[in-house]
């Protein structure tokens, strides 16, 4: 089934009449998780069809442009009659900060509102994918980047040849799915290697929130099938990203690079670029030539891959 990841808001610091603050939502066997939730979130999701039925909402750091949507958001939950639990995810140090914002304006929300705040290296088991956190270079914010980790799929099972081995359709073909080997009738034992391909590997995305390039982004985006990484500015601001603690879209190019991945999407657009991105992409892609700007509202659909899991592991080995 594909995966989508839904960009809500794009733009940097501020909103643009183009651009909306940070938010994004990833979109997996119909379980929705939302990523910063910056002014207007809310609206961006009507628009963009986002359900607010999710459960899970990860925050990468808590400057105000990526997480002053959560007011208003909570607010319109409890107007819709929600009572089902909502958990905040956030790196070490911010839940008084989002207590704060939870409770601005004194209205009572009608369900729990549970926080959590990680460390970096948490990684968080979803039953078929995981969650994990790597530690980002945003200055003196504490700052977290997620990596959305499916686990290996089993091999393709081979249903034509099963029929030439005469084993019966039911029971016998789940087994072997399951990586066990089988007796038949005639005392004949059959591999699962024999009608089993090699396992395929889970799909990764990665995304950084804000942050310098840095080690951990190119280790936790090996080999990943989408890197979503910062691209505030161009070359002719590099001065300016490396005070402020952010990236050039080049700069986020060489670490999609370094990491082997597979895609880039960049994203914190500064406002001097809101309605003409042209620079960015066209220095990321002397790097990294499959990169794109996303703007709100862009979809990106990764599919299931039939890539053995070895190969992924040989990638990174």
């Amino acid at each position: 089934m594909p995966l989508l990841v839904r960009f809500l808001g794009t733009a940097a610091s501020r909103p643009t009449v183009e651009r909306g603050v940070a938010s994004l939502a990833l979109i997996r066997e119909g379980q929705t998780l939302l990523f910063d939730c910056g002014e207007g979130t809310q609206r961006q999701m009507m628009r963009f069809g986002v359900s607010f039925s999710f459960e899970d909402l990860f925050f990468t750091h808590t400057h105000s442009d990526h997480i002053l949507g959560i007011t208003g958001l909570i607010r319109t939950m409890a107007l819709q009659g929600r009572t089902e639990r909502l958990r905040l995810w956030a790196p070490r140090g911010a839940g008084k900060t989002l207590r704060q914002c939870i409770s601005l304006g004194g209205e009572r929300t009608t369900f729990p509102v549970d926080i959590t705040e990680l460390e970096a290296g948490a990684t968080l088991s979803r039953g078929e994918y995981r969650i994990e956190t790597f530690a980002v270079d945003h200055g003196p914010s504490t700052s977290l980047g997620y990596a959305v980790v499916e686990e290996e799929r089993k091999g393709r099972f081979n249903p034509d040849l099963a029929r030439e081995l005469g084993i019966p359709e039911g029971p016998l073909w789940g087994r072997i799915h399951r990586g066990e080997s089988v007796t038949l009738d005639n005392g004949r034992v059959i591999e699962a290697s024999v009608l089993v391909g090699e396992r395929r590997r889970g799909r990764r995305i990665v995304l950084t929130g804000d942050t310098r390039p840095c080690a951990a982004t190119i280790d936790a985006a090996r080999d990943a099938d989408l890197l979503i990484h910062e691209a505030t500015f161009a070359d002719e601001e590099a001065a300016r990203a490396l005070e402020t603690g952010h990236s050039t879209a080049r700069e986020a190019a060489q670490v999609a690079k370094a990491a082997g991945a597979r895609r880039l999407a960049l994203t914190h657009i500064s406002a001097r670029y809101s309605q003409n991105t042209r620079d960015l992409e066209r220095e990321a892609r002397q790097v990294f030539p499959d990169t794109m700007v996303v703007k709100d509202g862009t979809e990106i659909e990764l599919g299931l891959t039939e890539e053995p899991a070895a190969a992924a592991d040989d990638a990174t080995s």
